[in-house]
């Protein structure tokens, strides 16, 4: 495999999955806070391939529970394809979302990638939210709260077997960071389910830097490590562009630990950004931090020892 440090950014301008109009808007946020030069900088071989083209949001009601699905489909087909196209061909994709149920088809491609080439996977989910409901525990059907329990083989069919099997994933390759919001319904799934979540209140009780060693643990050469970053992680008080705003998230400092310490493992492989919605943002603010932050996912650091 090529060098991982060829980066490619691929944007997916949609929020088909979401219940807010603007994260469609979010990867030329993105390009506009500077991310490719920011990348350029750090010393990556950026590529930059421009916009995925899917179909326009219908903005419909929900149907059988779920709202856009042929359309939510569509994105994360073509999600899934571009990114383990770049993966196949030795370079380290970097979506730029749109809203997060765009990660469903991005770590599909991630986990058919790791499944041919003999690597174990790791899923980070940076979020406020588990994203584990289902038609039957959100009464929304908006699908950008569900690519979890989909890529864990719970939901519509055509989102469950994107790749042509199910699950994608195990839940014990994913670890949360964040969790702050949980629906009931949901919360029984993720228990029956076994999910890995590094909510607030054990953040909070043990430190970012004690919950990051536990989620990280256990990986090695052979494990190829995807973050999924939603930008309503943070608290929005630094960052107020998102559309599910939830209070008590990490600080910058924390936020900038969590990317210091999955850069030291050096087995970043793969990368979403989702959910910054700049039409609600204040001066692309929520932007501009979200590559600050994952300038720290390539190595900048505050550190001044060695």
């Amino acid at each position: 495999m090529k060098s991982r440090t060829a980066v490619t950014l691929i944007g997916a301008p949609t929020d088909v999955g979401a219940g807010h109009r603007g994260a469609r808007l979010g990867p030329e946020a993105l390009r506009i806070a500077g991310l490719g030069e920011a990348l350029l900088a750090r010393g990556l071989d950026v590529l930059d391939r421009g916009n995925l083209d899917g179909p326009r949001n219908p903005w419909a009601d929900a149907v059988d529970g779920y709202r856009h699905i042929a359309e939510v489909t569509e994105w994360n087909r073509n999600v899934m394809d571009a990114v383990y196209a770049e993966l196949a061909g030795g370079r380290m994709p970097i979506l730029l979302g749109g809203d997060h149920c765009l990660g469903l088809g991005s770590i599909t491609g991630v986990a058919r990638w790791c499944r041919e080439n003999g690597k174990k996977l790791r899923v980070l989910w940076l979020d406020a939210h588990a994203d584990f409901n289902t038609s039957e525990v959100t009464p929304s059907g908006n699908i950008h709260g569900m690519p979890v329990a989909c890529l864990c083989g719970l939901g519509p069919e055509p989102l469950t077997h994107l790749s042509g099997t199910a699950p994608a994933v195990r839940p014990d390759e994913i670890r949360q960071i964040g969790i702050r919001s949980v629906d009931e319904g949901e919360r029984r799934l993720i228990r029956q389910y076994g999910l890995d979540v590094y909510d607030m209140r054990y953040i909070d009780e043990v430190g970012m830097r004690a919950a990051m060693d536990e989620a990280l643990a256990g990986l090695d050469e052979d494990t190829h490590l995807h973050v999924s970053f939603d930008v309503d992680f943070l608290d929005p008080s630094i960052a107020p562009g998102v559309g599910t705003t939830v209070m008590g998230g990490p600080t910058y400092r924390e936020a900038q630990l969590v990317m210091e310490m999955v850069c030291d493992t050096g087995r970043l492989g793969s990368l979403d950004i989702v959910e910054l919605n700049p039409l609600i943002d204040d001066h692309n603010r929520t932007a501009v931090l979200a590559v600050d932050l994952v300038e720290s996912l390539f190595g900048k650091s505050t550190l001044l020892r060695d």
